[in-house]
C-alpha cells in the first residue's frame, strides 16, 4: 500500500510530465492578484502604445513557450478584453507605416 508522500509525488509527477502542473500555479497565482486587485479604483486606461508594449511582452513570452506566464499576464492586463478581441502588431506598424 502506497503512502499519501508517495501519492502525493506520483500525482505531482504526472501532472508534471502532462504539462498540467505549470498552468494550474499559473492559474491560481492570477486568481490570487485578482482576489487582491482593489475594485474600488479603477484603472486607468491603457494608451495605445502601453497596449502594444504589453502584446509586444505577450508575444515574446509566448515565443519563448512561457505559457504559463503568458496566460498570467493576460488576465491580469486586459489584453484580450481592451481594444477589441486580440491586437495586431504587424497591422498596428504597418498602418502606421502608411500614414508617414
Amino acid at each position: 500500500m502506497a503512502t499519501v508522500a508517495e501519492l502525493k509525488a506520483v500525482l505531482k509527477d504526472t501532472l508534471e510530465k502532462r504539462g498540467v502542473l505549470g498552468h494550474l500555479k499559473a492559474r491560481i497565482r492570477a486568481e490570487v492578484f485578482n482576489a487582491l486587485d482593489d475594485e474600488s479604483e479603477p484603472r486607468p486606461p491603457l494608451s495605445h502604445e502601453n497596449l502594444l508594449i504589453n502584446e509586444l511582452i505577450r508575444e515574446y513570452l509566448e515565443f519563448n513557450k512561457y505559457k504559463y506566464t503568458a496566460s498570467v499576464l493576460i488576465s491580469g492586463d486586459r489584453l484580450r478584453t481592451e481594444k477589441g478581441s486580440s491586437t495586431n502588431i504587424k497591422d498596428h506598424l504597418v498602418s502606421q507605416a502608411v500614414k508617414r
